[in-house]
């Protein structure tokens, strides 16, 4: 099983991807507060001895946790995240590439005092990062074909999971800022 549960603290902010595995020893331990969507998947134990029944426990999509609630941030900027949030697009002539074939520009160069963050980083294929090399867009005569964007909480669990299950989805577009929704 590839898919993962979507865990949740006890305010509905995402707070990490688990395997059915932890997300059952959740569920058994009491630990629970609230589940969401159709459960995807049982899993099954063992048959007992004196009624000859097997155990089993559905495992939702959606769980919520008891716990402190903390403030989360989205994580660092990484090229995996960075070409997930472009949908693997160079942002300058709008190509679709595979991931090796693509790179991290800097806007406004690091050589310029440009940060490494999401505001300041595109996904750029090879031959259009090289031609830019170390020069703003507009020095370089290039134009942007979409504006960065740092992700929300909820669009960091989007795109750091390769397998978001619809329930999943409809939870974690509740909390999308940076795209229309219809």
């Amino acid at each position: 099983m590839n898919t993962q549960i979507l865990k949740l603290n006890k305010a509905g902010q995402p707070v990490a991807w688990v395997d059915y595995e932890s997300a059952a020893t959740t569920l058994s331990k009491g630990l629970v507060l609230w589940t969401m969507g159709t459960a995807e998947s049982v899993l099954r134990g063992g048959i007992q001895r004196a009624t000859g029944e097997r155990s089993s426990i559905s495992i939702p999509p959606i769980i919520a946790v008891q716990g402190r609630v903390k403030e989360k941030t989205v994580p660092r900027i990484s090229n995996r995240l960075l070409f997930a949030r472009d949908q693997m697009t160079c942002l300058y002539c709008g190509h679709q590439f595979i991931s090796r074939d693509l790179s991290r520009d800097h806007i406004i160069p690091r050589s310029h005092n440009g940060a490494d963050c999401w505001e300041n980083c595109v996904t750029a294929c090879k031959r259009c990062n090289h031609h830019k090399a170390d020069r703003t867009p507009e020095q370089a005569g290039m134009e942007l074909l979409a504006v960065p964007f740092a992700p929300t909480l909820n669009e960091y669990f989007f795109l750091s999971n390769k397998n978001v299950l619809a329930d999943q989805m409809e939870y974690l577009k509740g909390g999308f800022k940076n795209v229309l929704r219809a």
